[in-house]
């Protein structure tokens, strides 16, 4: 008979080489994560880079092509959903319609041979602890998105799992909703010691959540590290891009010396900066700098690089300037809003003091990395105004499709067809 994982929070929960395969299509490629007792690892990527599959492989509802799962060293690939005693909270919640509150918090319990008080008290206690205690006899619809979102939070610890598995938990509400249960859930996590991991998209929600982020793209993990670490040392062009904004100018390697390296940028200006492995001298690269890590002078200089200043947007307690490099390259500058700016008498700009760009090899830049902007942004190419509309022969002309044949009501036969001929 197997044994299934005991009951227990903080547990460690290593990936091993995982991969999942879909016919010849991979979805998750050779993953290896070692995630902490009580961590909050947030596997972060675009749709489609294999996060939510490597966390149903976790949770026992998708069987991986290769690679193991372990929980405190003991491999859990053998052992079905229900034995490995973990918590998941699905994206649209899956809660039952017909049942109470109470009744959808106690389901996993019942599932698991739970009876009598034990199941209440339980029920009682989870309720309280996501602040629903006086919402036990309500059915979902009667519930806003927060609290079904809480009552989903509960019945997934109402069976006291090891590890917690959040799949985009927070999709589904408003900005201000969002941030509530972020804190919420680390609130939770930290009082109740559970190794967590949650699935998101959004850059910010991993930022402010996770104690580690694993960047995923196409099925592989591109960096694996603190929020701190993967925004200010991205390691690829991707996870440069994808985490943040940024800005990408070009240089080429003028010297290297003591493990700096001097950078001649084709905007006109020279910097130092620490030297990349791999990179000699004269070699084409590419200066990643965030918004933040630049300024705008009104004093030239061999570190500043001319620029013709564009729009000036106030958002919050910030000031998000445009401008123009003499190379053609756009740049986004943010600094703290000033009462008093005079923005056309500043046409330089310069790396802040405490700036700390990263350099690229230029041969490694690909089209859908070198757009500097967030991932919330909307980032794909569009066709050229002047490029024309796709034709086609006329035998090859895409046909309208047939409406709907109609469907008679319930109760009623279909006429049979004429036998007169016409």
């Amino acid at each position: 008979m197997q044994q299934a994982v005991k009951a227990n929070a903080a547990r460690a929960l290593d990936v091993e080489d995982l991969s999942v395969r879909y016919g010849t299509s991979t979805a998750v490629d050779g993953v290896t994560l070692a995630i902490e007792p009580g961590e909050v690892v947030a596997l972060l990527g675009p749709s489609g880079c294999g996060k939510t599959t490597l966390l149903r492989v976790i949770a026992g509802f998708v069987r991986q092509a290769a690679g193991r799962v372990r929980v405190d060293g003991a491999t859990i690939d053998h052992l079905p959903p229900n034995q490995r005693n973990i918590g998941i909270v699905f994206q649209n919640y899956a809660l039952f319609p017909h049942m109470t509150v109470a009744e959808n918090v106690a389901y996993g319990l019942r599932a698991r041979g739970l009876k009598g008080p034990d199941v209440q008290a339980r029920v009682s206690r989870f309720l309280e602890t996501v602040q629903l205690g006086g919402f036990k006899e309500r059915l979902p619809r009667q519930l806003s998105g927060g609290q079904q979102q809480r009552v989903a939070l509960a019945r997934a610890l109402a069976i006291e799992p090891s590890i917690l598995l959040l799949d985009e938990p927070f999709a589904a509400l408003d900005r201000n909703l969002r941030l509530d249960m972020q804190i919420e859930i680390k609130r939770l996590q930290r009082t109740l010691g559970l190794t967590t991991i949650l699935v998101t998209h959004d850059q910010d929600e991993a930022m402010s959540v996770a104690d580690r982020i694993a960047v995923m793209n196409k099925g592989t993990v591109e960096q694996f590290g603190t929020p701190v670490a993967i925004y200010d040392e991205p390691q690829t062009l991707f996870v440069n891009g994808f985490i943040g904004t940024t800005n990408l100018m070009n240089g080429t390697i003028a010297s290297l010396q003591n493990g700096m390296a001097t950078v001649t940028l084709d905007a006109g200006a020279s910097v130092t900066l620490a030297a990349p492995n791999g990179l000699g001298l004269g070699a084409p690269v590419l200066m990643s700098v965030r918004p933040e890590q630049l300024a705008l002078s009104a004093v030239p200089g061999p570190n500043a690089w001319k620029v013709e200043p564009g729009l000036a947007l106030p958002i919050g307690a910030q000031l998000v300037h445009e401008a123009r490099a003499t190379d053609g390259t756009f740049l986004k500058i943010i600094e703290p809003r000033r009462a008093v700016s005079n923005d056309a008498a500043r046409a330089y700009c310069t790396l802040a003091t405490d700036a700390r760009p990263t350099l690229f090899p230029r041969s490694t830049l690909t089209t859908t990395e070198i757009l500097p902007c967030s991932a919330a942004d909307a980032c794909s190419p569009v066709p050229p105004p002047s490029a024309a509309p796709p034709s086609f022969p006329r035998s090859r002309m895409p046909r309208a499709a047939s409406p709907p044949r109609s469907i008679p009501a319930p109760g009623r036969r279909r006429s049979a067809p004429s036998s007169r001929r016409p």
